[in-house]
């Protein structure tokens, strides 16, 4: 089996999967180096940044280079002058002597040609991994499996559970998960506050427990970190119990205003605020809020509504509660993705390598 200098993998990687990084690793099994081309469109949806990151992370190995180009140019691998607009791009991105072009496509053989490279086929039938990025972008749902932690990640329809306190949220997080067999994500403030009032000692009291404005920052950051975690080995749903954006909200609650130095990127893609109507006040020994409820419920609502956070009201019992979430998390799932097309793409009836 002939070994190589130079080998080059391209492709669109929209999104990138198994049979992705199988052709690549199968590269750069016979090269001494190889690099991996990303090619995208200005009207594709997923940046061309986004898939440079995520094909670098799954292949960090010193001896492969990840580059990206914008290639606005349609396919059709009939016409010549097409070719040529192509190869202007790919040689810009790729000015080394390229000694072998690794495919899994019709046009493998051309490409090749045109780097004065040897054209070296791998898995054309998609036996190994059948799948294409074709199949993810209409059904992400449906091929999941196929899809790396970092891809995952981006993907994951993440869903926040949040509420004033003693008002149900993690029961009906919990219960969310347990219904869609999905991740979740706790609530890292409850844990930090447990640690607060364990450092008072055995007679610390929760009326005794102070908190400082740095310390809400350092929260937030927690549970997205938590949150972002949890994302790379689940989905496609994701249930957080909280997130970073109602830091914000107990920041004013605890000290009065709101902080401008909490970060709370807007990742998630449904939030569910829980009422606090209807719902007995438990002092589990972290709470001490039951006059504030109706005023956090309001600030909830309001900086939901204010931000542009899509969001859903849970009220009555914990039955009609959960039906509620259920429902507005099967729309999110069935609106889908929204990945836009490609450019169009003009090849012949055989779309592998022989």
């Amino acid at each position: 089996m002939t070994r190589y200098g130079h080998g080059l993998v391209l492709g669109k990687f929209y999104p990138p999967h198994a049979g992705h990084h199988h052709l690549i690793r199968t590269a750069a099994a016979r090269c001494d180096r190889l690099t991996v081309l990303v090619c995208a469109s200005s009207a594709e949806s997923i940046p061309l940044t986004d898939r440079v990151a995520w094909m670098r992370e799954m292949h960090s190995e010193p001896d492969i280079s990840v580059v990206g180009a914008v290639d606005d140019v349609p396919m059709d691998i009939a016409d010549p002058a097409i070719w040529d607009a192509h190869m202007a791009v790919f040689f810009a991105a790729v000015p080394d002597r390229v000694d072998a072009v690794f495919t899994s496509e019709a046009y493998g053989e051309e490409l090749g040609r045109r780097f004065g490279a040897d054209s070296i086929c791998v898995d054309p039938q998609r036996l190994r991994h059948p799948i294409s990025a074709t199949a993810i972008r209409r059904n992400p749902l449906a091929h999941w499996d196929f899809l790396s932690p970092p891809v995952r990640a981006a993907m994951t329809k993440r869903v926040v559970v949040l509420g004033a306190e003693s008002t149900g949220t993690t029961t009906i997080a919990r219960a969310l998960a347990q219904h869609y067999g999905a991740g979740y994500v706790p609530e890292y403030g409850r844990e930090y506050s447990e640690r607060k009032l364990a450092a008072l000692g055995p007679d610390g009291h929760w009326s005794d427990v102070e908190f400082t404005s740095p310390e809400f920052p350092l929260i937030a950051s927690r549970q997205q970190a938590a949150e972002d975690r949890a994302a790379r080995d689940t989905g496609p749903v994701l249930v957080c119990d909280t997130d970073a954006f109602a830091t914000t909200i107990w920041h004013e609650r605890y000290l009065g205003h709101a902080h401008p130095g909490i970060v709370a990127e807007r990742r998630q893609h449904l939030w569910l605020l829980t009422d606090h109507v209807g719902v007995a006040f438990e002092d589990d020994g972290l709470r001490d809020g039951e006059h504030l409820r109706p005023w956090m419920t309001g600030r909830f609502r309001d900086e939901l509504t204010r931000t542009g956070r899509p969001f859903t009201m849970l009220t009555g019992p914990h039955e009609q509660r959960m039906a509620a979430a259920v429902a507005a998390v099967d729309a999110l799932l069935a609106a889908g993705w929204s990945i836009a097309d490609p450019l169009p793409e003009r090849v012949t009836s055989e779309r592998a390598c022989t």
